[in-house]
């Protein structure tokens, strides 16, 4: 159990835990820019976005956890542990750009096909008139690519999962998990939980806040090209990432 001695030392570092997981998240737009730009693209629901954002946390800080445990077992030095989340910091950045890259041409196409036309309709008694619309997915008829778009959509969410498991929390190992271990199994317990719930918490409440402001942009001229714009978020926070911003 958790040593009166050290206990001080426990809070402190959890007090230290709660602040770095916030910053650490602000600090990162990759952390919460993608969800906002997938959700608006993707139409998705404010819990369906609040829950793959919160999928994506978990499994964010989860990777270094469990880096950070596996070290620490065996007697790592931390400035290998550094190394190798160094590299998946660059893998993460690389994955971040190629798939916002991918994104971003797969918008243009959708976009490029959605271009919005008129139809002329001539009635027996000889009124005439037009109707303009778009061939998207909430489109009424029934084309080839629906089927196309609703399975780049459906997996989206898995992507994005995948990446942030990539992505390591840089500052959880060094200066939490390792100076607890200290103290006690139960101080690294104790600060891994504070910087999770700080990280996760935050990545969802800029969510949320980035979410209601996008959706104050008038989406009439701009939903043809949400994707391409999504794509283009994604793409450019794995560029801030691989330059160290």
């Amino acid at each position: 159990m958790l040593s009166t001695a050290g206990l001080p030392e426990t809070v402190t570092l959890c007090g230290a835990a709660l602040s770095i997981g916030a910053i650490h998240t602000l600090l990162g737009p990759d952390h919460y820019v993608p969800f906002a730009a997938m959700s608006r693209a993707g139409n998705w629901s404010l819990p369906k976005t609040l829950g793959i954002t919160l999928a994506c946390g978990l499994g964010h800080v989860a990777g270094s956890v469990i880096i950070g445990l596996a070290g620490l077992a065996l007697g790592v030095a931390v400035m290998e542990l550094e190394g190798l989340e160094g590299f998946r910091g660059d893998l993460a950045a690389w994955l971040l750009i190629g798939f916002g890259l991918a994104y971003l041409v797969w918008g243009l196409v959708q976009a490029s096909r959605n271009v919005p036309h008129a139809h002329v309709h001539l009635h027996a008694d000889g009124t005439v008139h037009t109707h303009e619309h778009t061939h998207d997915v909430g489109h009424l008829h029934v084309h080839g690519r629906t089927a196309t778009v609703t399975s780049k959509a459906s997996s989206t969410p898995w992507i994005l999962f995948l990446l942030f498991a990539f992505g390591p929390c840089e500052p959880l190992i060094p200066l939490l998990m390792y100076p607890a271990a200290k103290a006690s199994p139960w101080a690294v317990a104790a600060v891994v939980v504070a910087f999770t719930v700080a990280t996760v918490a935050t990545m969802m409440l800029a969510v949320m806040a980035l979410r209601s402001g996008v959706a104050l942009v008038p989406a009439r001229h701009v939903q043809r090209y949400a994707h391409a714009l999504a794509g283009l978020a994604v793409l450019t926070c794995g560029i801030l990432v691989m330059v160290g911003l």
